[in-house]
């Protein structure tokens, strides 16, 4: 049992594709909820599953499904518009969305608010070995996946592009999710790749098994130039041996994954997912390894919008000192 069909309109806010995953069988006083996450490729959905079953085993009167979405961009609109009740996206989107900036110009979301910030993305551009690509400035002139329509990997990438000066007449864009992207260029039908995911994520280890692999590093002129552009990255390390073939330690952007709901849901409710979150986050832990970063200090300090009232009476209630500018 879903908790709704997801039909909203087109163009920003898309249509979503919905995969039950961590669905409980609900008995009749049972409340469903569903959380937007992204495409199977990444890590968005299984992180979604693994809240979607810390809910079933340990929220009484509530299951949960996680759903397989167009990500960021259109699960902002779907937290607004009802159609989901908790929602993973990547910070810049989220500061968009709620400000009213960005691809959210004329739309703003006040409504939003965080839970909590679950893990840091990093954009992993890639290539197979023999491409000639090596930098970004080879991006000009080649076939380019710079992500799914309503993704936060294609609003990444257009901030990378364009603060170094790279625009899309320059490029053949193509727009992708990830399973799609590591097929084309495993087929040769693209040249590079652009993934704003946690690492490892599973099309990319998939592609390493089969191809050899490049993932680009911008120098220290391009990072700085993307920080200028969009305050929420920050600079990261992709260690050397996370897929196959690539040895080195990369230099990266990164940038904070927040869970995210409507300021309408009940102080009571967020109370409840977040502590039952954090109290049990060992069962996210052993579902993906991008749960080692879910604590209460990361979401402190990496979350762009106010938190809910439900999550800072958790909080408060463990001791934690809440900064101003997360209070709603």
């Amino acid at each position: 049992m879903l908790h709704k069909i997801l039909s909203g309109p087109r163009g920003l806010l898309g249509s979503a594709v919905i995969v039950a995953m961590g669905v409980a069988t609900p008995g009749l006083a049972q409340q469903q909820l569903s959380i937007a996450t992204g495409g199977t490729g990444g890590v968005y959905y299984p992180m979604g599953g693994g809240l979607a079953e810390i809910v079933n085993n340990h929220i009484e009167g509530y299951s949960a499904t996680a759903e397989v979405t167009g990500a960021s961009v259109e699960n902002m609109g779907l937290v607004a518009t009802g159609d989901a009740d908790l929602a993973i996206a990547l910070a810049d989107t989220v500061a968009q969305a709620y400000s009213g900036t960005g691809r959210f110009e004329g739309q703003q979301l006040p409504m939003v608010r965080g839970l909590a910030s679950l893990y840091a993305n990093m954009v992993q551009i890639v290539a197979l070995e023999g491409s000639g690509i090596t930098s970004l400035e080879d991006l000009r002139g080649k076939r380019v996946s710079i992500g799914a329509p309503g993704s936060g990997t294609e609003v990444n990438t257009a901030a990378i592009l364009e603060a170094n000066g790279i625009s899309y007449d320059e490029i053949d864009e193509q727009r992708l999710n990830f399973n799609e992207t590591a097929d084309a260029l495993a087929n040769g039908d693209i040249d590079a790749g652009f993934w704003s995911v946690g690492a490892p994520t599973s099309s990319i280890l998939n592609l390493a098994t089969t191809n050899g692999i490049v993932i680009l590093e911008l120098s220290e002129e391009e990072l700085a130039a993307a920080q200028a552009a969009d305050p929420t990255f920050a600079r990261t390390t992709l260690a050397g041996g996370t897929y196959t073939g690539v040895e080195d330690d990369i230099n990266v952007l990164g940038i904070p994954n927040v869970l995210v709901v409507s300021s309408e849901m009940s102080d009571d409710l967020a109370y409840a997912l977040t502590s039952a979150m954090f109290t049990n986050i060992a069962d996210l832990q052993a579902v993906h390894p991008a749960a080692n970063e879910t604590t209460v200090e990361f979401t402190l300090g990496a979350t762009p919008v106010p938190l809910h009232p439900g999550a800072i009476r958790y909080y408060e209630e463990i001791g934690a000192d809440i900064p101003d500018a997360l209070r709603p």
